[in-house]
């Protein structure tokens, strides 16, 4: 099988590296910074560039850029990607994707499936990827026209040989609604903990808790505004709630009622029990 990466970011060089790590299939890569490409190539990574002449022989094509920019490549090259080929986005929104780039596999007649790998570091760039990014994630597919059973059975044999433990098929407003919460609230949580000036005081008084709300802190404003913005009303539902929640606490320490936020906090503390995960 032929594969192509447009992207060689943290996300598209892991997936690179994952594909050769585990298979023997032929990765063709691009990526508008050179170094990147040249950095992917000189690391095996990638064999061969990525270019118009030849996306009509990749099977398998990923997007790792943004969101505009993958439906800007589609529009560009989708009249390039061969029938049988499939096209697999790999943003973090869905609904807006799905609309562009589904329109856009129905005209030219190749097969497009959204996807969402969960997996990330704080750390962008290739420099940042690794081959084991995905080892034990869950891969999120959204599925449009043409993408029966057998062809996400094929899929989900591709991304757990490549380390994904599980793949999960949702619709794209599913995805966009749950990842408001699970990813996209907790960005702007940890962006705005750290604007405090005691984030700049804290050395030596601080350990675990304090790294772990910070660390999605550092994150790529570019392509984060994009995705927010793409998602705004289910981001903002969420971000409503959670003010309601801190408010809560906020009240219970002004008046003093420590049987109140004894309560918030075992409330809390059970939640999570519930919700399980690390």
């Amino acid at each position: 099988m032929i594969i192509g990466i447009v992207g060689l970011g943290l996300i598209g060089g892991s997936m690179a590296r994952s594909i050769k790590k585990h298979t023997g299939y032929i990765v063709r890569g691009s990526d508008i910074d050179g170094r990147a490409l040249a950095a992917a190539r000189r690391c095996g990574a990638v064999d061969e560039p990525l270019t118009e002449e030849n996306i009509a022989a990749c099977d398998l094509i990923f997007t790792a850029i943004a969101p505009r920019a993958t439906i800007q490549w589609a529009r560009q090259y989708g009249g390039l990607i061969s029938p049988r080929g499939i096209l697999i986005d790999l943003c973090g929104i869905k609904r807006s994707l799905q609309a562009a780039l589904g329109a856009i596999a129905g005209e030219y007649g190749f097969t497009y499936i959204g996807g969402h790998p969960m997996a990330g570091r704080e750390r962008g760039g290739f420099a940042a990827s690794t081959d084991d990014l995905f080892d034990g994630a869950p891969m999120i597919l959204t599925p449009g026209e043409g993408a029966g059973g057998p062809l996400l059975e094929r899929l989900r044999l591709f991304f757990t040989a490549i380390g994904f433990a599980e793949l999960t098929v949702t619709t794209p407003g599913e995805h966009d609604r749950v990842i408001a919460y699970t990813s996209q609230l907790a960005h702007i949580a940890s962006s705005a903990y750290i604007k405090s000036p005691e984030a700049l005081r804290r050395r030596g008084l601080s350990a675990g808790s304090f790294r772990d709300l910070t660390r999605v802190a550092r994150l790529d404003p570019d392509i984060w505004t994009e995705l927010m913005m793409d998602n705004a009303d289910f981001l903002t539902e969420q971000l409503e709630r959670f003010i309601e929640n801190l408010n809560e606490y906020l009240d219970a320490l002004q008046s003093g009622d420590a049987a109140q936020l004894h309560r918030l906090l075992k409330d809390g503390c059970e939640k999570k029990i519930l919700a399980g995960g690390s």
